[in-house]
């Protein structure tokens, strides 16, 4: 048969649930840049595509946990710290006497990395630190579903926020930055005065449930990952989106238009 679609093969994604008790329960969103193509003006977590620098093996002298990783993990995980330095000012890594950075993150350093100007491991390497991997817990893992344009294989990780370091948006990819306990940003949507995407919205549910960082880290480390592909259902003539009742989330269906 022709004339069908094909559907484009997703690309490996990361992004990161930074979580703290301050003393509320409370993880960091930021707010795209309106003129961003995908999920343009809409509050998600730090994160985005891997890029070639992220699954350089020289990465093992400047990471903690490399070798309790496969090549995919590490890959991922270096990805989601690069982002998350490059969209809100932030680098997970530890100082040579194990002590958290805590160092503010340049604002040209971090530009020169996000156009490829700078390779991040060569600022890693300059600033003396490693990234610690081993820290960040599995969450959720994502993939979008076969009907969209652009598919992403998104890889959530969870984990406590550096003590030191203040969040700041880059005001390229990212131009907001906030610290939002995850009731109060499924209200926000809820009431229209944030925009959320249905895989954020879903991931703010479940974060919900936990009573703070250490127990929602517990949570993500105990429970078994189940893969989340949306199906596409038609229900009372509309058509949505289903997600495996198994994967954590309750029965959930959406609408598509929430998708977007």
């Amino acid at each position: 048969m022709t004339g069908l679609r094909q559907a484009p093969e997703p690309k490996p994604a990361a992004t990161v649930l930074l979580l703290r008790d301050q003393p509320l329960f409370q993880v960091l969103m930021v707010k795209r840049h309106h003129q961003i193509d995908f999920a343009s003006g809409a509050l998600v977590f730090p994160g985005g595509k891997t890029q070639a620098g992220d699954s350089d093996e020289r990465w093992a002298a400047h990471s903690v946990g490399w070798d309790q990783l496969d090549a995919l993990q590490r890959t991922l995980r270096i990805a989601a710290i690069r982002e998350t330095f490059e969209e809100a000012g932030l680098l997970l890594a530890q100082g040579a006497d194990g002590s958290p950075f805590e160092a503010a993150c340049d604002v040209a350093v971090r530009r020169a990395v996000d156009v490829g100007e700078a390779a991040f491991i060569d600022v890693v390497s300059d600033l003396g630190v490693r990234l610690r991997l081993d820290d960040m817990a599995v969450f959720a893992r994502w993939i979008t579903p076969t009907v969209m344009p652009k598919r992403f294989d998104t890889w959530f990780y969870a984990l406590h926020a550096p003590p030191g370091q203040m969040a700041a948006c880059d005001g390229s990819e990212t131009v907001d930055a906030e610290w939002l306990a995850p009731a109060e940003a499924i209200r926000l949507a809820a009431a229209g005065e944030r925009s959320i995407i249905f895989p954020t919205l879903m991931n703010l549910r479940l974060l919900a449930e936990a009573r703070d960082a250490r127990d929602c880290i517990a949570r993500a480390r105990a429970r078994s990952l189940v893969t989340v592909l949306p199906e596409v259902l038609v229900r009372n003539g509309e058509t949505g989106l289903s997600i495996p009742s198994n994967a954590g989330y309750g029965e959930v269906w959406q609408p598509l238009s929430a998708f977007s």
